[in-house]
């Protein structure tokens, strides 16, 4: 058996080979979707700041005197000491906002789904997913013990199939109502008929969705006029459209009662800090007042595609703010990044095993904080990149 450090050397000669290493950049946020890399600046089109909060002067303001006044962290998870008044305030707005009895809040979007999936669902229950849901719905589901079943992606029929498997438990059809790397859409009103008829539960991660889509931003479910009868688990995050930090469940008061109680994921981890939960707050005021901000990212969506149809650019289908360039292999992605970046462009290559083999992308993200000028440069610089051989 070789050394750790053997083994490392050839785990890297792999990556290395296989154009997947990954290396983390520090990069300085600036005003306007801009960001500091190194001593150059770069417009930001590989965000999840959907709607400009992240900069929001309220936002910022709220998060600084939330900190001034509770300090900097919780100090301990919430069912010891670290629930904090900030925190019951934040989920009882956002359980009138998304119209749900109740709320949780969790520290990240990877530890809500933790937490809800493996609470939910153990040995002996089936747990059916698309092919292309996030990793940590994924993981999640590993860690249950359920029998998971995946289908094709959006794929109906495959869904229905692994649906009626023989199953002496419970049944928990999964599915991310907008999806991070295509930037589609699930067929939500379709699956909620599906899951009633086959008696799944109906478990959606909202996370790009909520705050960007549907009436007053409430999503992807409240936009296929569904509640929380049909859907009566629904995830979301505070890390894309409200530009902070963190994530929640919402659901039936029994539902969040059962969670709190058995939830692993959020019984041992530190609760966040109220002022992140102020500056939430702030936030979710801006989403539910600025439909602005909802309008002008649909215009510059609209603006983005029909300028890429124009000069012959091969967009997947997605009319979200998530606007990917199917590349092909990991190195031509790569390449094309940093081609973009040499015109001032930020646009990451996302590569397997972050997709599969073979559609490795640029994952071009749009928000209501670019201004139109910022696109029409993108779309010639990517006209011009393309071109080079």
């Amino acid at each position: 058996m070789p050394g750790l450090d053997t083994w490392l050397a050839e785990a890297a000669g792999v990556r290395s080979t296989e154009h997947r290493v990954r290396v983390r950049k520090p990069l300085a946020s600036r005003p306007g979707m801009r960001v500091m890399d190194e001593n150059r600046q770069l417009v930001n089109f590989s965000g999840n700041d959907y709607l400009g909060l992240a900069s929001d002067p309220e936002v910022i303001s709220a998060l600084v005197n939330g900190a001034s006044g509770h300090g900097v962290g919780s100090g301990a998870s919430a069912l010891v000491s670290g629930y904090h008044p900030a925190h019951q305030a934040l989920e009882v707005e956002l359980a009138e906002f998304l119209e749900r009895e109740s709320v949780l809040l969790c520290s990240s979007g990877y530890l809500a789904n933790l937490a809800v999936t493996a609470s939910l669902a153990g040995r002996g229950d089936l747990l059916v997913q698309d092919r292309l849901c996030h990793a940590s719905l994924i993981d999640a589901a590993r860690l249950s013990g359920a029998k998971l079943a995946r289908y094709a992606h959006l794929d109906l029929e495959s869904m229905q199939r692994q649906l009626a498997q023989e199953c002496p438990g419970h049944r928990l059809l999964v599915t991310d109502g907008v999806f991070s790397m295509d930037g589609d859409t699930a067929p939500l009103a379709d699956m909620s008929r599906i899951a009633a008829d086959q008696g799944a539960w109906l478990l959606v991660d909202d996370a790009h969705g909520i705050g960007v889509s549907g009436p007053d931003g409430r999503g992807s479910v409240a936009e296929s006029g569904l509640g929380e009868k049909e859907v009566p688990v629904l995830v979301g995050t505070l890390g894309k459209a409200f530009g902070c930090s963190g994530a929640f469940i919402a659901g039936s008061r029994d539902l969040i009662e059962h969670l709190v109680n058995e939830a692993r994921s959020y019984i041992f981890t530190t609760a966040m800090p109220p002022a992140v939960a102020q500056a939430a707050r702030a936030a979710l005021v801006r989403v539910r007042v600025d439909e602005w901000r909802r309008i002008k990212l649909k215009e510059l969506i609209a603006r983005f595609r029909e300028g890429a149809r124009s000069r012959g650019l091969s967009l997947a289908d997605s009319g979200t703010a998530i606007q990917p360039l199917l590349v092909g292999q990991a190195q031509q992605a790569l390449r094309l990044s940093q081609a973009l970046r040499d015109h001032g462009f930020l646009v990451v290559a996302i590569r397997p095993p972050t997709v599969p083999e073979g559609t490795s992308r640029l994952r071009i993200t749009l928000s209501a904080g670019h201004e139109s000028g910022q696109v029409d440069a993108l779309l010639e610089a990517l006209d011009l990149c393309l071109q080079k051989p």
